[in-house]
């Protein structure tokens, strides 16, 4: 036997063709628009439904020139912070009206591109992006600024780029976490630094090399260990690198990267935080399921999407006649075990 045809959804025009009229006429009654008689309305709306017909509101979106789709480039999806990042742009672009398209780099720039050509080619009316870790140039969103579709950074922006972004305050959160650490009594804190083209990462280590400087602790570079990227395993690596240095504590650029830490201490027999004490990056979940529990800095994640929607709106309604502008979010330090000694 071969496969049953599947059923062609119907059409404004398959109804206009049963019903005699002018699809003018029917999309007219379909919106309750004055200028159809009551008796006319009644009859399009019945057929409608028993055709189970669908309005493609998208279809009439892009005829007035509106789609409402709004485009997000994220990372990756796996993890707490841009899964409630992208809670916070839904629910913010839902409230606008607006649907949502996500599209996932993976850390790849060559992603990247794609991602920016699907969104164009979707016909969103705004993109929200957060960089790859391996994207070092702006070329590729010069053709969304060229097609003048509003563009807002969020998270990670490049160094030394004029753009619309909505970003924490990443060296305060640098500052709060070392300062914590120094508080605590230590007085050889380790680093683990992420990629520097990357503003979030040089702002956490200027942060922390800031907050040595101000309790006059010398910065010891044997004690900065620098990452291509931020996992458990880099982690593991970095804190293996750096035992010989003996440090008594170590804030790192992420969460992953402590994790990998804790781990290898464990294996060491270290205790934490008595020998080493450790603070983190994100407020990732399980860093409250962790033994001991981990102290991090909660990046306001779900504040952050819902800035970066008002953001694109506002620069919706001002059609890019405004300067670029960053909206910055204070961080919060969550102090848990693994960091308190006093």
């Amino acid at each position: 036997m071969g496969k049953e045809k599947e059923s062609k959804p119907t059409s404004i025009t398959d109804l206009a063709k049963q019903l005699g009229l002018s699809v003018s006429g029917v999309s007219r009654a379909l919106n309750n628009d004055p200028r159809i008689s009551a008796a006319t309305k009644q009859r399009v709306q019945t057929l409608a439904r028993q055709l189970n017909y669908q309005p493609n509101h998208l279809a009439a979106g892009l005829r007035k020139g509106k789609s409402k789709l709004l485009g997000v480039i994220v990372p990756y999806i796996d993890g707490r912070f841009f899964a409630v990042v992208i809670k916070g742009i839904e629910l913010a672009a839902s409230q606008a009206g607006f649907n949502v398209i996500i599209c996932q780099s993976n850390e790849d720039v060559a992603h990247e591109r794609q991602n920016i050509e699907t969104l164009l080619s979707a016909q969103v009316e705004g993109i929200l992006v957060s960089l790859s870790r391996t994207t070092h140039d702006f070329a590729h969103f010069e053709k969304v600024q060229q097609r003048g579709v509003p563009l807002v950074f969020f998270d990670r922006i490049l160094l030394g780029t004029e753009v619309n972004a909505v970003l924490l305050d990443d060296y305060a959160g640098g500052f709060l976490s070392t300062e914590h650490l120094i508080e605590q009594g230590c007085r050889r804190i380790g680093h683990f630094a992420g990629p520097q083209h990357l503003g979030i990462y040089k702002h956490r280590r200027q942060g922390y090399l800031d907050a040595l400087q101000k309790h006059g602790l010398p910065v010891a570079e044997e004690l900065i260990v620098y990452c291509d990227t931020m996992t458990v395993e880099t982690g593991r690596q970095a804190m293996q690198q750096l035992l010989p240095a003996r440090p008594d504590a170590i804030f790192s650029s992420s969460d992953a990267a402590v994790a990998g830490a804790l781990q290898v201490l464990e294996e060491q027999g270290s205790r934490v935080p008595e020998d080493v004490a450790l603070t983190g990056f994100s407020n990732e979940m399980f860093t409250s399921l962790t033994k001991p529990r981990l102290t991090s800095v909660d990046q306001r994640c779900e504040q952050m999407g819902e800035a970066a929607v008002r953001l694109f709106l506002q620069l919706r309604q001002e059609r890019g006649n405004a300067p670029p502008q960053h909206v910055v979010l204070e961080p919060e330090l969550r102090v848990r075990a693994s960091s308190l000694r006093t």
